[in-house]
C-alpha cells in the first residue's frame, strides 16, 4: 500500500439472520468479490486483515469501539438497510460527525461514531451511509428478491465513490 493512497473502509452492517436486514453483509461480499477477494462468513468480520487500501468489515450492528478503527481512513462506507422510510430504493447520504440519538438504545447511529473518533482520536473519515431498502425483515436467512436486485446497483456506486476518493 502506497502511504500516499488514501484508505477506505466499507462496514456493512445488519443481522443476517432478519432477511434483508442483512444486505449490509451482502453488499461487503459483493464488494470483496469484485476486489478478487474471498467472502466474510459468520466467523470472520474482516477486522484481522485490515491493512489494504479498501478494507471491508461486517458488523451485527455499530459499536462504539468502531471509532479506534475508523479513524485510519480517509473515506468511510456505512452500508445498512431501511424499511422503506426513505422515498429512494438506494439513499446516500453524506454524514457529519455529530452525537446522534437512536430511535432505540441498542442502536448506534454512523454519525455518532464519527463524532467518537473525531473526539478520541482528532480525526473522522469523510462518511457516507448507503441505505438500502429491505422488503422482508422476518427470521431467516437470504435476502428476498425485491433487496437482491439492489446489491449491484449499491456495489457499483460504492466502487464510484473509491475511485472518486482515489483509493483501490
Amino acid at each position: 500500500m502506497n502511504e500516499k493512497t488514501p484508505r477506505t473502509l466499507i462496514a456493512g452492517f445488519g443481522n443476517v439472520f432478519r432477511r434483508d436486514d442483512g444486505v449490509g453483509p451482502t453488499v461487503v461480499n459483493a464488494v470483496r468479490a469484485r476486489l478478487g477477494r474471498t467472502p466474510l462468513d459468520s466467523l470472520d468480520d474482516g477486522f484481522e486483515t485490515l491493512g489494504e487500501t479498501v478494507d471491508t468489515v461486517v458488523l451485527h450492528q455499530l459499536v462504539p469501539e468502531l471509532a479506534e478503527t475508523v479513524k485510519d481512513y480517509a473515506l468511510l462506507i456505512f452500508v445498512d438497510a431501511h424499511v422503506g422510510n426513505l422515498p429512494e430504493a438506494i439513499r446516500e447520504e453524506r454524514l457529519a460527525a455529530t452525537y446522534t440519538q437512536p430511535f432505540v438504545s441498542h442502536q448506534f447511529h454512523p454519525s455518532t461514531v464519527l463524532a467518537l473518533a473525531q473526539q478520541l482520536y482528532g480525526h473522522a473519515p469523510r462518511a457516507v451511509l448507503l441505505s438500502i431498502r429491505g422488503y422482508d425483515f422476518d427470521f431467516g436467512e437470504g435476502l428476498s428478491p425485491e433487496t437482491a436486485a439492489l446489491v449491484a446497483p449499491a456495489v457499483e456506486r460504492i466502487l464510484a465513490l473509491i475511485a472518486a476518493a482515489g483509493a483501490g
